[in-house]
């Protein structure tokens, strides 16, 4: 049995964050073993109590401690708009606007048939179900604007549209502070073409 098996088995571990490669993990676990053992106890025990405690609301599906989270319990959001999410960084990124008031669906994922994501595992099916309770008067898709969020925003447009339900799209454009010269030729287009 190798002396590192315990340091190969956090290599690894770390290794499977979305962007740590070999080189960063291993950096982080000489680090961590080196320099700061307390922060290394401290992430692994943070890290166990999330796996045990954290689940999903049985609502919007983002993450929460309780059945229901604390945005769809509270009474003062506004039942009647509902923003479709790919995952619960993306609600926490609106969130942080303080410009939704609404209710939130998260999906955990978008469509991608070349991974075999389809629209069962982003759980199109609950969304069509809660968009069509009688209290939601409009869906707002804000899903990325990449070709997989494109084509999740698209299926569920005409899912949604099927059933009667209003469904707008966050637009796109030039970001705030920008200059236009230094903006990608495809965002001038689609601000252009989008424009108010």
């Amino acid at each position: 049995m190798s002396e590192t098996n315990s340091l190969d088995a956090l290599i690894q571990a770390l290794r499977r964050l979305p962007g740590v490669g070999v080189k960063s993990a291993q950096r982080m676990a000489f680090h961590l073993l080196q320099h700061d053992r307390p922060g290394a106890q401290m992430l692994a025990r943070a890290l166990t109590q999330a796996t045990e405690r954290v689940g999903h609301c049985a609502r919007c599906h983002t993450f929460t401690e309780a059945a229901v989270c604390s945005i769809c319990s509270d009474a003062r959001r506004d039942a009647t708009r509902l923003c479709v999410v790919e995952t619960p960084a993306d609600q926490a990124a609106m969130e942080r606007t303080g410009a939704f008031h609404g209710l939130y669906f998260v999906l955990m994922g978008r469509l991608s048939p070349l991974d075999g994501v389809g629209p069962r595992d982003i759980g199109m099916q609950p969304l069509l179900e809660r968009a069509c309770d009688g209290a939601v008067e409009e869906v707002i898709l804000a899903t990325s604007f990449t070709a997989e969020g494109e084509a999740t925003a698209y299926a569920l447009t005409e899912a949604l549209q099927r059933r009667g339900v209003r469904v707008t799209r966050l637009s796109r454009g030039v970001p705030v502070g920008s200059e236009l010269e230094y903006v990608d030729l495809g965002t001038i287009a689609h601000a252009l073409a989008d424009r108010r």
